[in-house]
Formats: structure tokens, sequence, C-alpha cells
């Protein structure tokens, strides 16, 4: 007999995404037991909408967050099997008989944790970049896990009530789900990835959201995590790949910083220039869309590119990127809609704008550290080439180039908490060291 899934979907303030989340779960090919939604104090009326789709509604009693709310549901679930996923999630319709067949399957099976699908709701530049992100680090991990994801993840009831549920300490969404699966990783239970039970994300992301998100809410209590448990697995996205790849970031800071210093405009204009061009997709996209923000943005970086270069003597700049940044408006705004990526306007349009990355490098002043730094960024490069062929893939070459630099800053905010925590950690055995030896001291000076 197969095992009976309870759904259990924690919501504060998102009743329009939690409507699409619950008409996706009643149209699953095998049923659900029950989905119990928990309002985490939501002034929307997400409780009205979850009560109209039928689901059995159950109450924080006020904002506690994620991890309080799935704890409620829990307890009440009646399932043998608990399925987490987020309010902001659409089930596909086999999702629930997967998860059924994989428990059915393996008796011995504690957990399991889906995927993001690789196509995420939302059409902005960073939401697309983001969810592709999260898509590609389950697609590309091992069957075998050593954490948890609450987004769409499994657990059998016995299992999460002998381990205590969720760690209520986070009180808004974090990485309670990641500190339940290293307990249980640490107990030795068995949790795999199923990267075919794939949902899509109905999030839509902005760089400011995304940058607090990466920072606050996973990287630092991720870090902090890691200290306290001794140890970080090479899984997700803590793999070696990764952690290379933050220590390149911080070397080609270190080195962009000290270039800065000894060429200053001569250095940072085509600098600028290139990860201007790189930035294309994403410029393009926004002023497509009339978003006055990017427009204002674009035009005045390009203003002050155009100012400098003329001033140093770097004229050949500014025409180059305009013309690369024109190319790429009408490709994007006229060529998309009627044809496909492989074109051939895209193609003369995409060349055009490589070629013209490639003659800014030329007003770099090519002393030996500049050779250093640009073998350093073809590292990082190299390092993380699967995920730029994904991207590539999946949203076209422009999209993945446009990528670099927000993978460079999610590394950056990643190597920055993790230093941030290290010196926490640091400062805190010390005192820790200091105040041992005070009571021993303490105790032979009564002796």
């Amino acid at each position: 007999m197969k095992p009976l899934v309870s759904v259990i979907i924690p919501v504060f303030n998102d009743a329009g995404n939690l409507r699409l989340c619950l008409a996706n779960l009643r149209g699953s090919q095998e049923p659900p037991l029950e989905f119990i939604v928990v309002d985490d104090g939501s002034t929307d009326g997400s409780g009205e909408v979850a009560f109209e789709w039928g689901a059995t509604v159950l109450s924080t009693g006020g904002r506690c967050g994620p991890a309080c709310a799935r704890n409620i549901g829990a307890k009440a679930a009646r399932g043998d099997v608990l399925l987490f996923i987020d309010a902001d999630v659409c089930v596909r319709t086999e999702t629930i008989r997967r998860v059924q067949e994989e428990f059915d399957n393996d008796p011995n099976l504690d957990a399991l944790m889906g995927s993001y699908d690789s196509s995420p709701s939302s059409p902005h530049f960073v939401s697309q970049f983001r969810n592709l992100l999260h898509c590609y680090v389950h697609q590309s991990s091992p069957r075998k896990a050593v954490t948890f994801w609450a987004g769409c993840g499994a657990i059998r009831k016995s299992v999460y009530l002998e381990f205590g549920g969720f760690n209520e300490m986070y009180g808004e969404p974090s990485i309670e789900d990641i500190e339940l699966g290293y307990r249980l990783a640490k107990a030795e239970r068995n949790m795999i990835l199923c990267p075919d039970i794939q949902v899509k994300h109905l999030k839509r992301w902005t760089l400011r959201k995304m940058i607090k998100t990466d920072f606050y809410n996973r990287a630092i209590p991720w870090s902090r995590l890691s200290f306290r448990s001794g140890g970080m697995p090479d899984t997700l996205n803590l793999r070696i790949s990764q952690r290379i790849s933050v220590a390149l970031v911080f070397l080609v800071t270190a080195m962009a910083t000290a270039l800065t210093l000894l060429w200053h405009v001569y250095f940072l204009v085509p600098l600028f220039a290139t990860f201007f061009i790189l930035l294309s997709g994403y410029w393009v996209e926004g002023w497509a869309q009339h978003s006055p923000r990017v427009s204002v943005i674009m035009g005045v970086i390009l203003t002050a590119i155009a100012g400098i270069s003329v001033s140093f003597h770097m004229k050949g700049i500014f025409p180059l990127i305009a013309v690369a940044a024109c190319a790429l408006y009408v490709r994007h705004r006229y060529t998309y809609p009627v044809m496909s990526r492989r074109s051939w306007h895209g193609a003369w349009v995409g060349g055009y704008s490589l070629l013209a990355a490639v003659f800014v490098w030329v007003y770099f002043p090519w002393k030996p550290m500049v050779f250093v730094l640009f073998l350093l960024l073809l590292g990082l490069v190299a390092a993380n080439q699967q995920f730029y062929a994904f991207l590539a893939g999946e949203r076209g070459g422009f999209f993945a180039l446009a990528a670099i630099p927000f993978h460079l800053l999610y590394f950056f905010s990643c190597g920055v908490a993790f230093l941030i925590e290290l010196i926490r950690f640091q400062a805190r055995r010390f005192l820790g060291v200091l105040r041992g030896r005070e009571k021993v001291e303490a105790k032979e000076a009564v002796r």
C-alpha cells in the first residue's frame, strides 16, 4: 500500500501565489490525503483563499516564521509522509505520485527533496537567474543528499517527530530546512535528491531582495551552522568548486582594487565598459520593458563612460559600446518575437558585441598584474563553465554572459558572510579560552 501524503504549506501574505499553488495541487494525478495551509499572520486574505480551495487552514496566531508554521501543520497531519512545499510553488501533475513511489519503493528512505524546474514563472532577468541557479544546483548534485529542502521536500512523519521538526529559532525564511537536514545527516539517515520531481517557482526576485536573502538569510546563518556543526559537506552550494570560486572572487577583487589604486581611471574605464557589455542582457531587458530605473542607470553609465573615455584619450570605447547596446536592443525588441535565438540577425549582433568587449581590453595597461587578473577571471569562468553552459542552453549565450556579474556578486556575498562568521567563531573561542583560564585562576586563588 502506497504511503499517504499530507501536503503542508506555510503562507505569509502571498494570497495570489497560494491560489495558483492550491489549484495545481488539486490537479494532481494522485491527490494527497490532505493539504494543510498554515497562515503565519497574513493580512492579505491568504487564509480565506486556502479555505476556498478546500484546504485545512491552521494559524500560528501571529508572525512566527515558516519553521513554526510547518511544525504546526506537521503535528496536525494524518499522513505517513509529510510533503512540505512553499506557497509560491506549483507542483506538476505527477509530483505527488512520484513522492509516493519513492517512499513505497524504498522502505528505508527517510526523506527526499525535489527541484525547481528550468521555467520559473517571472520573466524578469534577476528572477530567471536566481531560480535557474537554484535549479542547476539541484539538477547537478548527487542523488545521495546530506541536507533537506522545504521548498519541495518530503519526510516520513515518524522521522520528523523523532528529530523534533524544524528549529523555530529561525523567525523568518532562512535555513531552517538545511539545519534539519544537517541533523538528519549527522544521524546517518537515508536522504536522497530526486531532480525529476520538479516544481515551478512563482517568486519574483529583485536585485535588492536577492542580495538580502543570499547574504543575511542564507550565507550568514549557513556559515554559522557550518562552524557550529564542525564541517562543510561537499554538496549543493558548498561543493569544492563553489569554495574555489569564492576564493577566486576575493583574489580578483583584491587585484582589481590594487590595479585601480595604481592606474586609477586608466584601469576603471575599460573595466566598467567590459561589465557594461556583460550586463547588456540585463540592461536591454529593463530598457525594452520601459523600466525607468534601469533606463536611467543605463543612460548615466553610458554618459559617464563617454565623458571619461574622451577625457583620457580612450575615444574608441564609447562608440563601440553605444553601438553594441543599440544593436542588442534592436535584437531583443524586433528579432526575438519573430525568429529563434539562432537566427543570423542574432549571430551578427552577438558577434559584434563580443568583438566590442574584446576590443575594450586593448585599453588596459597590460602589465604582469593585469595578465594575472585576466587569468584569474578565466579561472572563475572555467570553474563554473558547466553552470554557464546550462544557462546558455536554457536562455541563450547573452543571458549567460549577463549572468556572470550576478554570479560573481553571489560568490562575493557568500565569501564576506563566511569571513564574518569565521571572525565571530574565532572570537567566541578566544573568549571561551580566556574565561576558562579565569575560572582556573580563581579556583587556584581560593586554594
